[in-house]
């Protein structure tokens, strides 16, 4: 069980209000409060060129929400690794899994220390379970899985969730050695959670050719071809790889989704 400390009180007093962070972005697009002004203006000039993205982070939320589900109450499992956690906002990996199945472990990694500050203030895990958080960068898989290995056991099921970031490495050959390295790790019976935005929208290319110019982290579309082969070697879960409003869709608040350009699905290792 997580708490925060006075460091990360610290950090949530000292952060730069005026400058746009595109964790607190994707925060005001779900419709989160961890946001500013300058966020929200930022989000504001994405939607003029690409109106669909709110509708996108709110698509991915809800994949994340329906794969939970299926991995807790199907194959059973009782272990999440979230790789590029983001800000909290509803129905985080560890309140989705641990409603489920209260003695889920969840471990969250990123490398922002805006995102880590909030993520230890406000992300609690259930007294049956644990939540824990890692400063690791994607790149570097063998950090990653070192500290992973202190909350989770690597001899049971673990699901691999990457929702939304593999698009922020550029070079793909590096992405798949990457999700390959953490696979490898895993044990029969795990699952890789995935998805990012693909190539068939042109207006959504052109809002992150904009975004480009103005981000020190530019995110990179790939082919639905590119996606699915993250996934090689895998057991596709029905439906397999499909656009992810498709994936197994539910009843939610904002209706049903139109297209989002967001292409993955959830493989389970042999």
């Amino acid at each position: 069980m997580a708490n925060g400390t006075d460091d990360d009180g610290q950090a949530l007093r000292g952060i730069d209000v005026t400058t746009p962070h595109s964790a607190r972005i994707w925060n005001y697009w779900l419709g989160g409060k961890d946001n500013f002004q300058a966020d929200r203006d930022a989000g504001d000039e994405f939607l003029t060129i690409y109106p669909g993205q709110r509708d996108k982070a709110r698509a991915c939320r809800y994949f994340l929400l329906r794969t939970i589900r299926y991995l807790a109450n199907e194959p059973g499992v009782r272990q999440f690794l979230d790789i590029g956690t983001g800000l909290p906002t509803a129905n985080n990996t560890h309140e989705v899994a641990q409603r489920e199945a209260p003695d889920s472990r969840i471990v969250y990694v990123d490398n922002d220390p805006l995102v880590l500050a909030h993520a230890r203030v406000l992300l609690i895990s259930s007294p049956e379970g644990a939540t824990n958080y890692i400063d690791a960068d994607l790149h570097d898989p063998e950090t990653i899985l070192a500290e992973a290995s202190k909350t989770l056991d690597f001899s049971q099921p673990i699901a691999l969730m990457l929702i939304g970031v593999l698009g922020h490495i550029q070079h793909y050959d590096e992405a798949r050695s990457i999700v390959s390295r953490l696979l490898e790790a895993l044990p029969s019976g795990s699952h890789l959670v995935q998805c990012d935005g693909d190539d068939t929208s042109p207006a959504y290319i052109a809002a992150l050719e904009y975004y480009r110019d103005r981000s020190s982290v530019p995110y990179n579309v790939r082919s639905q071809d590119q996606i699915a082969a993250f996934y090689e070697g895998l057991d596709l879960v029905e439906p397999g790889l499909v656009p992810i409003q498709q994936w197994r869709p539910e009843p939610n608040p904002f209706g049903e989704p139109p297209d989002v350009a967001e292409f993955g699905g959830v493989g389970r290792k042999r």
